[in-house]
This record gives structure tokens, sequence and C-alpha cells, in this order.
């Protein structure tokens, strides 16, 4: 599913000629493009729709949406690991990650 997610903006920047900003989803930060909203600022909130802030929204406006999807776990579904999605819904265990040039974890290791 795609959703259009409101967010708060943290941090602007010019990028290559295109106004992009650093944008909190309710502790997932992401990139966005600030194209079709140029004079957004920073700590203000816009709907985003992949990777585009499409429309400006009220503090407790974007507060209460956020809370709504973090409740019916959207925000997870939305910006979660989808390697990490799948497989808990196969009902398989997530490996740990190793370290570069460290031998994998073996299936025992992984079951503790």
């Amino acid at each position: 599913m795609c959703l259009a997610v409101p967010g708060r903006v943290v941090e602007i920047e010019d990028r290559d000629g295109t106004r992009m900003a650093t944008v909190d989803f309710g502790g997932v930060v992401k990139e966005v493009c600030l194209e079709y909203l140029p004079d957004l600022q920073v700590g203000e909130y816009a709907i985003v729709h992949v990777g585009f802030a499409l429309q400006r929204l009220d503090e407790e406006s974007a507060r209460r949406t956020l809370a709504l999807f973090e409740e019916l776990g959207l925000l997870q579904e939305e910006f979660g690991d989808p390697w990490e999605a799948a497989a808990a819904e196969a009902g398989a265990a997530v490996p740990a990650p190793t370290a570069p040039g460290a031998a994998p974890a073996t299936a025992s290791e992984v079951e503790r």
C-alpha cells in the first residue's frame, strides 16, 4: 500500500537546483522533494506521497493522523523493512546482521 503521510520538515536544502527537505514521519526520517510546495518552511507539516510534499497541513491534524497510522500499524507497513515484514508474515526468524568478514549465524544461533 502506498499512503500519503504527514511529516514535519526538519531541514531544507537546495540539491542540484531542486528544493529538498529532510522530513520526520513520527520517528522515520526520509528525504522529500519540495518542488510542489516551494514556500514550505522548517517546522511546518506537509502531506507527502511517493517522495513529494503535496499539501501543507496544520500540526494538530498531522499529529492525529500520525498517531492513528501508528496505532493501525500503517507507518511500519509504509516505512518498515519489506524483507523483515515478509519474514515475519511467513513466521520465519530474521537472522541478526553479521559483521563484514564474520561467519554467518547458524540456525541454532538464530533461534537463541
